[in-house]
C-alpha cells in the first residue's frame, strides 16, 4: 500500500511517499499558493517519475493555508480521483481529544503532530515544531490528549522583521557564533537568534512540564520542522529529534481511517 502524506504550511510544504510504514521518500517544496492544481499534480507526478516510485493508493493531507487546500483538493480530485484521500479536519479520525476552548480553530498539523507524539513516544509528551514563520509548542498529556499549546515567531521571521526596521542590521546566516557575547554585529545577531530562541523554548517547555505535573524525566519533548536546526541544538529540554513526525502523523491517520 503506497501513501501519498502531504503536510501544507504557511512557508513549506512537505510531501512524503510511504510503502507501507516506510517512508521510503520525501522532498519539500515552496507554499506557493499561486500554484495551480495541475502545478501541484506536475511536482509530484514529476518528483515520483525521477525517483522511480510506485503508483499512489490513498492520499493523506493536512494543510493550514485555505488557498493551499482548495488547490491541493482539486489535485487529487482530478488526478487522482479514484484515489481514498483524508484531509485531516472534522470527520477524519484521529484518537486525538482535543482540550482546548474550540477545537477547531486547532491547526490541523498540530493535531498530527500530536497523533505521531502520542503513538511513536507516548505519553505525557510535548511537541516543540519551528516552521518558517512560527515556533510551536504543544502539549499532550499522560492519556494522550491533546492541551493546548504556545506559539511564539519563527527564526525566520524575527531575523527578517529586525533586519527590515534597522538601518545599520542585515541578514545572517543562522549558525551558532563563537561566543555568547558577539564581538561584531553578525555574531551579536546570531547570538540573540541562536541563545535567544533555544532560551525561549526551554524556558516555555519547563513551564508546561509544570503545568501538566510531570517530573521531566517523565515527559518526551519532540522537536520537529526543518527549519533553524542550529536552535535545537543548544536547547537543553529536548529528548528526541524527529523531523519527519508530522509526516509520519498522516501515516497514522491514513491507517486510522483505511
Amino acid at each position: 500500500m503506497t501513501l501519498l502524506a502531504i503536510d501544507a504550511g504557511n512557508a513549506d510544504t512537505s510531501i512524503g511517499l510511504f510503502d507501507g510504514d516506510e517512508l521510503i521518500a520525501d522532498f519539500v517544496v515552496a507554499s506557493d499558493e499561486r500554484r495551480t492544481s495541475d502545478e501541484w499534480f506536475l511536482v509530484v507526478e514529476g518528483f515520483l517519475r525521477r525517483a522511480d516510485l510506485p503508483e499512489v493508493d490513498e492520499i493523506a493531507m493536512c494543510c493550514t493555508v485555505p488557498a493551499l487546500l482548495v488547490a491541493l483538493r482539486r489535485t487529487y480530485l482530478r488526478y487522482y480521483g479514484d484515489v481514498p484521500a483524508w484531509v485531516v479536519g472534522p470527520g477524519v479520525k484521529t484518537g486525538v481529544p482535543i482540550h482546548t476552548d474550540n477545537p477547531r480553530e486547532v491547526g490541523t498539523d498540530r493535531i498530527v503532530n500530536a497523533l505521531a507524539a502520542k503513538e511513536l513516544y507516548g505519553g505525557p509528551a510535548i511537541v516543540v515544531d519551528l516552521t518558517g514563520t512560527a515556533t510551536v509548542i504543544d502539549a499532550i498529556d499522560a492519556q494522550g490528549r491533546y492541551l493546548g499549546g504556545s506559539i511564539a515567531p519563527g527564526v525566520e521571521v524575527s531575523l527578517d522583521a529586525i533586519v527590515r526596521r534597522s538601518a545599520q542590521l542585515r541578514s545572517v546566516e543562522i549558525t551558532t557564533p563563537r561566543d555568547v557575547i558577539g564581538k561584531n554585529t553578525v555574531e551579536a545577531l546570531q547570538s540573540g537568534i541562536v541563545f535567544g530562541f533555544a532560551g525561549l523554548i526551554d524556558a516555555i517547555v519547563e513551564r508546561m512540564i509544570d503545568s501538566l505535573g510531570e517530573e521531566p524525566e517523565d515527559v518526551s519533548v519532540i522537536a520537529t520542522g526543518s527549519h533553524a536546526a542550529v536552535v535545537l541544538t543548544e536547547c537543553e529540554t529536548i529528548t528526541a529529534r524527529d523531523p519527519k513526525l508530522t509526516l509520519q502523523g498522516l501515516r497514522l491517520v491514513a491507517a486510522k481511517n483505511r
